[in-house]
């Protein structure tokens, strides 16, 4: 079959490879239609991704069609279209009992821990399986960057009025975004890309952005009546912006990090004490945060037909990665059409 492989940074090849195993009665064996291109893959193609050895199969966002699988109580059956929870945990450890499935302590993601999904077939769990009838293939592969942010406003515990600041408009920083507005947050949008922002403008309704970082606790407490904000989100995964961060939310308030970076976070103690801040790690998502996206998505609540901004069929995707890591080429979302 038709296979992607990431043999070392920046060494990225088209091979064939075996079709995988016959699914046991726990998996399904799954046709891959659509693979997302996420700020994770990029980083492992610059050699700059945490948790990752080569060569790997890289591929977490996906939208599938089930070919085979046994019979199951959650009633999955060949011809589904399903989208994938790519993190395999291992159900026995004290994050799984107590339902933190997304923070395991042997957890295993799809494309970055083992073999993922930029391959024509692939085998996963059913109950990593998350079926529509109605989504298409673009919609099913966009779930999981969505879930990225779903989880961490769920993390946040926003408030109805309160000001929520996000730091970075790339995907993950839009799917934090789209469940904030979800939320009834008022919110600022931070970036240094003037592009991002307009589109946060005028495809997601953000009413407030700024495009700078410098004095940028001034630059908030003027766009927003003096004080700083409540909640902030950081999803650049940029540690100059994240070592900033803490000095952007107010008394009181709390600062989520979505992205990470291979290095150390570190901030002022008296500062951080003073203001009693709350600080949160967020990652990955839980499997009721798909179900919750998946039906959010079906009934228009969130509309992310304008995140893709590039298409390339997986023959061609050898030549073209290389430029989607580049600013310049405008690339928001990236899909590969797989079929």
């Amino acid at each position: 079959m038709k296979t992607l492989i990431l043999e070392k940074p920046g060494i990225l090849r088209a091979i064939d490879t075996a079709p995988p195993d016959e699914p046991d009665s726990n998996s399904a064996l799954v046709r891959v239609h659509r693979v997302g291109v996420c700020g994770t893959d990029i980083h492992a193609f610059h050699g700059r991704q945490p948790f990752f050895t080569y060569p790997r199969i890289l591929g977490h966002e996906l939208g599938v069609e089930i070919v085979k699988v046994g019979p199951n109580e959650r009633g999955l059956k060949a011809g589904d279209r399903c989208a994938v929870e790519p993190y395999i945990n291992c159900g026995k450890c004290i994050a799984c009992r107590r339902g933190k499935t997304n923070c395991c302590e042997n957890l295993s993601v799809l494309g970055i821990h083992r073999d993922g999904g930029m391959r024509e077939f692939i085998v996963v769990p059913t109950h990593k399986l998350h079926p529509s009838s109605s989504l298409t293939m673009d919609q099913l592969a966009l779930v999981e960057t969505l879930g990225i942010g779903a989880h961490a406003v769920e993390r946040a515990h926003l408030h109805r009025g309160e000001t929520a600041l996000v730091i970075g408009a790339g995907p993950i920083g839009l799917a934090v975004i789209q469940f904030a507005q979800v939320a009834k947050v008022r919110l600022i949008v931070v970036d240094i890309s003037e592009e991002r922002l307009k589109f946060c403008r005028e495809k997601m309704g953000v009413r407030h952005t700024i495009n700078t970082t410098y004095d940028l606790p001034t630059v908030v407490r003027e766009m927003n009546h003096g004080e700083l904000p409540t909640v902030v989100f950081d999803a650049t995964g940029n540690a100059k912006s994240m070592n900033a961060a803490f000095e952007l939310p107010a008394h009181g308030g709390r600062l989520v990090f979505v992205g990470l970076f291979q290095g150390d976070v570190t901030f002022n103690d008296p500062n951080f004490h003073k203001r009693e801040l709350s600080l949160l790690a967020t990652r990955n998502a839980l499997a009721f945060d798909f179900e919750k996206i998946i039906a959010l998505v079906e009934t228009g609540q969130v509309d992310t037909r304008s995140w893709i901004t590039h298409y390339a069929k997986l023959s061609e995707v050898p030549a073209q990665f290389e430029s989607w890591t580049r600013p310049e080429t405008g690339v928001l979302k990236a899909m590969i059409e797989v079929v």
